[in-house]
């Protein structure tokens, strides 16, 4: 069978309960559904079957969501996750520039954010490093900040003060709530551990931490940031079914734009989206929208991504 029929089959039922997707309609279609469907409203029976009546409301408002360009979940909180890729100190340094460059923004948005897990280094760099944006628009306005960036420097942990180019994966979801979508258990791989720490009376000693895979797509999740195991595995569902989600909504969006999946934002450490270059020039540019400025403490400091954030708004 084709490989894009069985994707296309297999994303309708990963969604088919809870989740309704109308990539295909354009706005005269969009429009019309949501006329139709508003029309049902001024029925005599319509409210009949209360729970068939709310779900036909949730549709319109998704549709008419749709029509302004504002995904199910743009209004919603976001989880901001970073991956340092090549380049040892300098790229767990890089990833850290990275961290205290988004933090600053989310900051000045007088949003809120909160660490769900750290791993750090002695520099005070980060291995990986994600935390919860809370905000209203959160995911919607952060969401195309997904994907590979690049500094190019002077490295200060070389003697030798050699160039240096580092890699550090961006990562945003949307914040599930509730479990959104159903996942079959058997596309499931799930085992457990003992959370780390730091030793001596606080060592967990139980297997509460939890990894789940994604058997279709490889996608894994590691969850140790609560205390039991069953709290570790709903906070691990809701992650894993977050970046299924992304994983199915950015291969439909490609499928409908005529794209393979490997040019959208769901890359590989190849491909980057941005590059901060100090060295032997100062520039900060965006490679998908052509958007670039010279003034890198503007946003590397002071968190004021609005620029890019704006010319990204038409990906």
């Amino acid at each position: 069978m084709d490989k894009s029929i069985v994707q296309t089959e297999l994303l309708d039922c990963l969604f088919a309960e809870k989740v309704s997707y109308n990539f295909n309609m354009n706005k005269e279609q969009l429009q019309q559904k949501i006329q139709e469907l508003e029309q049902e409203m001024y029925l005599p029976d319509f409210w009949n079957d209360k729970n068939s009546a709310q779900s036909t409301i949730r549709e319109i408002e998704d549709l008419k969501n749709q029509l302004e360009g504002v995904g199910k979940y743009d209004k919603g909180n976001a989880i901001l996750s970073i991956f340092t890729g090549a380049g040892g100190d300098d790229a767990e340094d890089f990833s850290a520039m990275l961290f205290r460059m988004y933090t600053k923004y989310i900051t000045n948005k007088g949003w809120q954010y909160i660490f769900l897990q750290e791993n750090t280094n002695e520099h005070g760099g980060y291995r990986t490093v994600q935390i919860e944006v809370i905000g209203k628009n959160a995911y919607g306005t952060l969401k195309n900040e997904s994907g590979v960036h690049r500094l190019v420097r002077l490295s200060p942990f070389n003697a030798k003060a050699k160039r240096n180019t580092s890699f550090s994966m961006v990562e945003i979801l949307p914040k599930f709530e509730i479990l959104e979508i159903e996942i079959p258990e058997t596309d499931l791989e799930m085992s457990f551990t003992k959370s780390g720490g730091a030793g001596g009376q606080n060592v967990n000693k139980r297997e509460t931490a939890v990894r789940i895979i994604h058997i279709p797509t490889g996608i894994s999740v590691y969850a140790t940031n609560e205390r039991s195991q069953e709290a570790n595995r709903e906070s691990g569902m809701k992650l894993l079914q977050a970046k299924v989600w992304r994983h199915y909504d950015e291969q439909e969006k490609a499928r409908v734009r005529g794209m393979a999946i490997s040019t959208t934002t769901d890359n590989e450490w190849g491909s980057q989206i941005r590059s901060y270059t100090l060295h032997p020039y100062r520039l900060i540019k965006d490679h998908r929208t052509g958007f670039e400025t010279g003034n890198v403490e503007k946003i590397l400091e002071d968190g004021e991504l609005d620029e890019f954030i704006e010319s990204e708004k038409d990906l």
